[in-house]
């Protein structure tokens, strides 16, 4: 099976792994405007060659921490079938909203990685909105009613959205997910929808959903490193929320260093701090969100 990716341009990336016919993996990299090989010669049980052209190049170290991907098969329509697939998950995207235009309603993305205290933040945000700003939440987890039984009763609609249930376990929201979860929301009495998406730093940012904005939550105890370490995630977000900053002074995350990375990726993300325990820039937070 192919190792893949979607570039901010839309084009969808594939890695090929094939055997060399002696548990060698093979590698052919298909790039959308860059092509290269690495071709494995049979030269016997004693070992094999790589033909680079111009020099010799070991994979021993690579296939060390790549894994063995011999096991397998792959093909040239790999690349159509996940074109396919995100094609029809922003056509389900452009469907979620027009359905929010249609309603005046605007929808919010939220993601982060698990425990960076999303869920937290929403329950003293819908806490501040109440009264204000009519909310629906769209809680996505792969397993549990956990963090929407936190969320109940602070006066938002919420619908639950376990991606276990019919949807394969995935490790985000998708569009036509997103597009489930909305029967059980009335957009007509909604001014604002939140859509709480599964914690994880890598697939969520790769779906459209339907929604105007996307944010995220970083919390300081995950590293100064995460925006280089995960650009695609921080790449593609309009606000990045910096939570747990009462622990600042118990750690050795580097704020500065932090925002220092996340402008090498994303220059026009904006940047709140906030904490979601002491309710330290929640405010700001709220601010953000209702605007």
């Amino acid at each position: 099976m192919g190792r893949f990716h979607r570039h901010d341009d839309g084009t969808v990336h594939s890695h090929e792994h094939d055997s060399d016919g002696h548990g060698h993996p093979q590698h052919d990299h298909d790039h959308p405007a860059d092509h290269h090989s690495h071709e494995h010669h049979d030269h016997g049980a004693d070992g094999h060659s790589h033909d680079h052209g111009a020099a010799d190049h070991d994979h021993s170290a690579a296939a060390d921490w790549a894994g063995d991907h011999s096991g397998y098969a792959t093909g040239a329509e790999r690349v159509e079938v996940l074109e396919r697939i995100f094609d029809e998950n922003d056509q389900a995207a452009a469907r979620n909203r027009a359905a929010f235009d249609a309603h005046q309603v605007t929808a919010v993305n939220l993601m982060s990685a698990p425990g960076s205290g999303k869920t937290a933040i929403l329950a003293q945000v819908l806490r501040r909105l109440r009264g204000r700003v009519r909310v629906g939440v769209v809680e996505g987890d792969i397993e549990t009613a956990i963090d929407a039984d936190r969320l109940a009763g602070l006066g938002a609609q919420i619908a639950l959205l376990n991606t276990g249930h019919g949807f394969g376990g995935e490790c985000h929201l998708d569009a036509p997910m997103v597009a489930h979860a909305l029967a059980d929301l009335d957009l007509a009495s909604l001014d604002l929808v939140l859509i709480e998406n599964v914690g994880n730093l890598v697939c969520p940012a790769e779906f459209d959903v339907g929604a105007h904005r996307r944010a995220m939550v970083c919390s300081v105890t995950e590293g100064e490193d995460k925006p280089l370490k995960y650009p695609v995630m921080f790449r593609a977000v309009d606000l990045v929320i910096v939570n747990k900053i009462d622990l600042l002074p118990h750690l050795d995350f580097d704020l500065a260093l932090f925002e220092a990375n996340l402008k090498a990726v994303n220059p026009q993300a904006a940047v709140l701090h906030c904490s979601a325990k002491t309710g330290q820039g929640l405010e700001a937070v709220t601010a953000w969100l209702e605007g």
